[in-house]
């Protein structure tokens, strides 16, 4: 079988520090993906820019603020954008596709599948599949990270091998090496923790929009669909394939979980909680560390109006989240069986279709 990885780039390393296309910088870009694809690489590319491409050619002096008025760089921008990807990747017998996505997209699983069907067809055909956000519509402020969390959902929709964050700095940092000498790289991490979100600083580039807080998000929700991730920065000829390979300028995220079902992506990341269960030790012992699933005789207490179907946020006594799940109870009768056992709960409703509060099938953990 074919290696397939995703390859995100951000709007640092293809723009100017003062708006507009850096061209030197896509066709080194260009050169290196070509690289990978004739060394039997099946490669997806999310990339960022088109705001910071685009607001120089509409007029604006600098980055543009109002959502108005960056949908309108974006649409302009993403045209050229994509026009110089395609030129420079002519150079060398590739073809692209241009793939705009929204969050929306990933939230509706139906649309999801969609974007999963036409992604594999590209590179069953050897194109070279060109993803960006779709700017010119979103509402959500553009942001999906810098496209940190958009590269890291594609990885984990296509179960690709390895996620390649291509950033301006070479990697996670113990302290912030622009003022801080004694600062060490950190080669390799493990396992995600608060203590590495501590020492991740704001955002690093005044032309886009995600720091290195947005890159662990996103390590984090690859590494946790079983996708292992690269962050640093890639400049000279042939990176590219050495940071694919595992010699790299930057940090190595590594994953000890399996790829995830489609259904507990959107589950994970994707799907809106209406309201929160809060659980005892023994359903949060029995959900986490033995795969069980929870019961009404665990669930302490529970918080929104959600329907049977609706999914829910799980979280401990101390308030801390345990994951999300599909709630088999609307609120109100859940609220009639907390911490009843099965027995009871049969006795006190006539209607129960099914016993568990969440089915293990339809749970995601999404601690550590």
């Amino acid at each position: 079988m074919l290696r397939r990885i995703v390859v995100k780039i951000g709007s640092s390393s293809l723009t100017t520090p003062e708006g507009g296309l850096n061209r030197d910088s896509l066709i080194y870009f260009a050169s290196e993906l070509a690289a990978l694809k004739s060394a039997d690489v099946q490669v997806v590319l999310v990339t960022s820019g088109a705001v910071a491409a685009g607001f120089r050619e509409i007029g604006y002096t600098e980055r543009p603020k109002l959502l108005h008025e960056k949908q309108a760089a974006a649409a302009v921008g993403q045209a050229l954008l994509m026009q110089t990807y395609r030129e420079a990747l002519a150079v060398h017998g590739v073809s692209a596709a241009q793939v705009l996505l929204t969050r929306s997209d990933f939230q509706n699983r139906k649309r999801m599948g969609n974007a999963s069907m036409a992604l594999e067809e590209l590179l069953s055909r050897g194109i070279l599949p060109i993803i960006n956000e779709n700017d010119t519509v979103s509402v959500d402020e553009l942001k999906f990270g810098d496209n940190d969390t958009l590269s890291a959902l594609v990885a984990n929709l296509i179960k690709a091998e390895q996620l390649l964050i291509i950033t301006d700095t070479d990697g996670l940092y113990t302290k912030d090496p622009r003022i801080d000498p004694a600062a060490v790289r950190i080669e390799r991490v493990q396992e995600i923790t608060e203590e590495i979100y501590a020492i991740a600083g704001g955002a690093g580039s005044s032309v886009g929009t995600g720091g290195m807080r947005s890159k662990i998000d996103a390590a984090k929700i690859a590494s946790r669909g079983g996708v292992p991730v690269f962050v640093g920065k890639v400049d000279l000829p042939g990176e590219l394939q050495r940071s694919f390979e595992g010699i790299g300028r930057g940090t190595y995220f590594e994953t000890h979980s399996s790829a995830l079902p489609r259904k507990k992506q959107w589950l994970g990341f994707l799907s809106t909680p209406i309201g929160t269960l809060t659980v005892d030790a023994g359903a949060e012992e029995a959900m986490l560390r033995n795969g069980r699933s929870l019961l009404p005789v665990g669930v302490r207490s529970a918080k929104g109006h959600f329907q049977t179907g609706d999914v829910v946020e799980v979280q401990n006594s101390d308030g801390e989240v345990l994951g999300r799940g599909i709630v088999n109870y609307d609120a109100d009768q859940l609220g009639q069986i907390l911490g009843l056992p099965s027995g009871e709960v049969m006795k006190r409703l006539n209607d129960v279709h099914r016993l568990e509060v969440i089915h293990r099938d339809e749970w995601i953990s999404l601690k550590s």
